[in-house]
C-alpha cells in the first residue's frame, strides 16, 4: 500500500479527502475530513504523511473520528493521539470492535448537526454505516463501492455476509433523491449525480 497520496479539497470547500493506492485489489482507499467551526469530523482516516498532518493541523485538526466499519479503524488510534479526537464506530459491533470508541452510531443517529448516521445490512460486518452530510452528500464504508470511474458496485459476494440484504440496503440508499455525491471508501469518488449512480447500481442487483 503506497503512502499518503495528500489531503485535498473535493467536491465543496469544506470537504477533503486523502487515499492510499492498494496494490492487492488495484484501487484507492480513501478518507474524508469535514472541516466545520464546531470541529472537524475525519471518517474512515487513513495514515497521514507528516506532510499531510500538518496540513490537516493546519485545518483545524480532528476534534472526532467517525468509522464505518472494523475493517477501516486504520489510523484512528494514531490520530486520536494527536488530538485527543473522540471516535464513534458502528454500534452493531459494539461488541466485538477493535479498538474502544467514545461512542457507538445506529440507524438515524445525528453524529452533530448536517451529519446523520445510516446503517446498512448484510455487509461483511455488521451494522456497517454509511453517512449523509447535508442530505447531498453520501460517504460509503465497504459495501458501496466503485472498481470503475463513474460507476458503483457493491462489495463481492463472497465477502457478504447476507446478499439480500445487501441488495435491500443499496435499494433504500437509492432512494435519496438529492445526492450529488457519492464519497465511496474503496474506488472512484462519484462527484456529481450520485442518485442517479445509485438508482443504477440498484437495477443491476
Amino acid at each position: 500500500m503506497c503512502d499518503s497520496a495528500g489531503v485535498k479539497r473535493l467536491h465543496r470547500e469544506d470537504l477533503w479527502g486523502w487515499s492510499t493506492f492498494d496494490d492487492d485489489r488495484n484501487i484507492d482507499f480513501h478518507s474524508v475530513l469535514w472541516t466545520r467551526d464546531d470541529g472537524n469530523i475525519a471518517i474512515d482516516p487513513l495514515p497521514l504523511s507528516e506532510h499531510d498532518a500538518a496540513h490537516a493541523e493546519s485545518l483545524g485538526g480532528v476534534a472526532t473520528i467517525v468509522i464505518t466499519n472494523s475493517d477501516h479503524v486504520r489510523a484512528a488510534n494514531a490520530m486520536r493521539q494527536r488530538w485527543g479526537s473522540a471516535v464513534l464506530g458502528p454500534a452493531g459491533e459494539r461488541d466485538r470492535f477493535p479498538l474502544t470508541c467514545d461512542g457507538w452510531l445506529a440507524e438515524g443517529d445525528t453524529v452533530v448537526p448536517g451529519l446523520i448516521a445510516l446503517e446498512l445490512a448484510g455487509s461483511k460486518t455488521p451494522g456497517e454505516l454509511a453517512l449523509l452530510l447535508d442530505g447531498s452528500t453520501l460517504i460509503t464504508g465497504d459495501l458501496v463501492r466503485a472498481h470503475e470511474g463513474g460507476k458503483l458496485c457493491l462489495l463481492p459476494d463472497g465477502k457478504l455476509g447476507d446478499r439480500d440484504a445487501a441488495v435491500a440496503s443499496v435499494h433504500r440508499l437509492a432512494e435519496l433523491d438529492d445526492l450529488d455525491a457519492v464519497l465511496v471508501g474503496d474506488g472512484w469518488p462519484i462527484f456529481r449525480n450520485g442518485s442517479g449512480a445509485l438508482r443504477l447500481l440498484a437495477s443491476s442487483l
